[in-house]
């Protein structure tokens, strides 16, 4: 569904509310008709407020994680039973296009060049059957290639991402008979060229029965160098910010300038693509800085950004980092 970008500012409903409520009961004649229909149409005003803010809060709020980037960090199953996360993105399908072929690298949780991860299919359903959405992410960091050629080589990764992870068909998917809710793309290597016509080759793919999910995780520094023209396809579903490894708009032990640069992605980023604060969950996740203490987000970030209605949670790098962080947070996101 679509919305219009707006803030609420739930103090000043609360005065207007008060005040009209106020003035209606303190008139003449309380009871007089017009008095009880300035009375109905504060109460159904109240309703709409709490209606929105309860849709606003079912459709968002959740924590995200990349998981697969260390052998250390626990079984997909075990991180999904945890409770913590409402996404899991499988990182990192990290070649890819232009005539590569197509390589997961799942550090030491399986080797998908010998056939060695379709064990995860059974893992990646009961994630989904606890309401947990699996996406597969494409890129990484160091290592990855995955640019591509023209818009009919992003066409071709489109349809192999289908066969092989999603709802197609093929005799060799890495998951085997998992179907993953969608696709991930956190290119911070390469070009930029052709994640917009991915987007919607992919976006081609959905269906009433099954929606292709789409997301991505930019840099927070305006606009992204790899994937600003994927995001404002305005395809994407969701958009996890990557707040720290820059020091121009990460937390530095005050949050001013990580406010600032939110603000400005929740006024570029399109209307049905809901944003994400990106942070390490760990000081060492993030070697470049931009880490912050569960009780200064809670206390210095989210109140500030959870106002904004495309507001969707928090996305941590990753899950061997996250020992305690996302069970600090998750009562307060």
């Amino acid at each position: 569904m679509f919305y219009p970008r707006t803030y609420i500012q739930l103090p000043a409903l609360s005065i207007l509310y008060n005040d009209h409520l106020s003035a209606t009961i303190t008139s003449s004649n309380p009871s007089s008709p017009s008095n009880m229909a300035s009375i109905s149409q504060v109460l159904f005003l109240l309703f709409l407020t709490f209606a929105f803010l309860f849709f606003h809060s079912a459709q968002g709020a959740g924590i995200a994680v990349y998981w697969g980037q260390n052998g250390n960090e626990g079984s997909l199953e075990s991180t999904c039973a945890s409770g913590n996360y409402k996404y899991v993105l499988i990182a990192f399908l990290i070649t890819s296009g232009s005539g590569r072929t197509p390589a997961l690298n799942l550090a030491g949780h399986c080797d998908p060049a010998s056939n060695g991860c379709t064990f995860l299919s059974s893992q990646i359903s009961t994630c989904q059957s606890n309401g947990i959405k699996v996406l597969l992410s494409l890129g990484g960091g160091q290592g990855s290639e995955t640019s591509m050629s023209s818009p009919a080589d992003a066409k071709q990764v489109a349809n192999y991402l289908y066969n092989n992870f999603l709802d197609g068909q093929s005799a060799s998917r890495p998951f085997g008979s998992a179907i993953l809710d969608g696709v991930d793309f956190d290119i911070e290597h390469g070009s930029s060229l052709y994640y917009d016509d991915l987007a919607r080759d992919l976006s081609g793919f959905s269906t009433p029965q099954r929606k292709v999910y789409l997301s991505a995780a930019p840099q927070c520094p305006i606009p992204d160098a790899k994937l600003d023209a994927a995001i404002q396809t305005g395809l994407l579903d969701y958009v996890w910010i990557q707040f720290y490894n820059n020091p121009q708009c990460h937390y530095t032990g005050t949050a001013t300038n990580l406010l600032a640069r939110w603000r400005e992605w929740a006024a570029a980023t399109p209307p049905r693509s809901q944003i994400f604060l990106g942070l390490p969950a760990d000081t060492a996740a993030a070697p470049s800085g931009g880490y912050i203490s569960p009780s200064a987000l809670i206390s210095e970030v989210l109140p500030s950004i959870k106002t904004t209605t495309s507001y969707g949670g928090v996305m941590l790098w990753n899950k061997f980092y996250d020992t305690s962080f996302s069970s600090a947070i998750k009562n307060s996101i």
